[in-house]
């Protein structure tokens, strides 16, 4: 069993910046709880905070490999809609800097012997995360519980679900759930969301296997990833290159669906 601690960052500056609660001696007390009671840790970190410097994001990286956990997650700071600092956006480190933070997040990771399998995961060998694992590759999960999302695979269809946000709307009908298909012409995105992000990529079958769809429907998009320099195919493998993975939101868009085209009826003249 692995447990996930949200550190987020050990600076207290960093951690009042984002709204939360602990301290970074709070957040170090807990590892030391949790590297006692369980065999295998993983700690959240993030970077390009506001008022965030290099030197600042390289210091939470070295606090955390100090603790000798066998996971680490690195995600930027990303601005979401419907969120405080949606309404009141803080003032965040420039593109290039964030760039050399991911840079050094990642020297001081594998220096240390972590592999980095996942665009934001990083893990000590045969200690990668089984559970994101499924997600990345497209795979099935049950969604249990107050906002609680799922996906079922069937042979002809792909399903999502989606269970009430409120715990109190949920517990007045805990077997109400959202149920909608997939459509197939979303279906290459959403896979391609979720599995180019792994470096070493995905066997060549497992689009048809998991989105039910014949290889042909996602020919064009890498067509066109392998003349940007995004993708390379081997004998039975796909993967984002180096590039690909620096513009992976690039990468990733070649695979949306293609916009509806609207009909235009035009009267003929006499």
């Amino acid at each position: 069993i692995c447990l996930s601690l949200g550190v987020q960052s050990f600076d207290d500056r960093m951690l009042r910046a984002l709204g939360r609660i602990h301290s970074g001696h709070e957040a170090c007390a807990a590892i030391e709880l949790a590297r006692a009671n369980f065999d295998h840790v993983n700690l959240d970190l993030m970077y390009g905070l506001p008022g965030q410097s290099l030197a600042m994001a390289r210091a939470d990286i070295e606090e955390a490999l100090r603790w000798q956990t066998t996971h680490l997650s690195a995600y930027q700071l990303t601005i979401e809609p419907n969120t405080i600092f949606f309404r009141q956006p803080p003032a965040v480190p420039e593109h290039d800097a964030c760039a050399d933070m991911q840079l050094a997040i990642e020297e001081a990771l594998a220096a240390a012997g972590f592999e980095h399998y996942e665009t934001s995961a990083f893990a000590r060998p045969g200690q990668r995360c089984r559970h994101n694992l499924n997600y990345w590759e497209f795979g099935d999960y049950l969604g249990l519980g107050a906002g609680a999302h799922g996906k079922i695979s069937f042979p002809d269809r792909v399903t999502r679900h989606e269970r009430a946000k409120q715990p109190r709307e949920y517990l007045a009908a805990p077997g109400r759930v959202q149920q909608r298909v997939v459509a197939p012409s979303e279906l290459p995105f959403e896979f391609m969301l979720n599995a180019l992000r792994l470096t070493e990529g995905f066997a060549a079958t497992l689009f048809a296997e998991r989105a039910g769809l014949p290889a042909s429907a996602i020919e064009p998009g890498l067509r066109t990833a392998e003349a940007k320099g995004l993708i390379e195919r081997r004998a039975d493998r796909l993967r984002p290159t180096q590039r690909g993975r620096l513009f992976l939101n690039e990468l990733i868009a070649l695979f949306l669906p293609a916009p509806k085209q609207q009909v235009v009826h035009r009267v003929a003249q006499p």
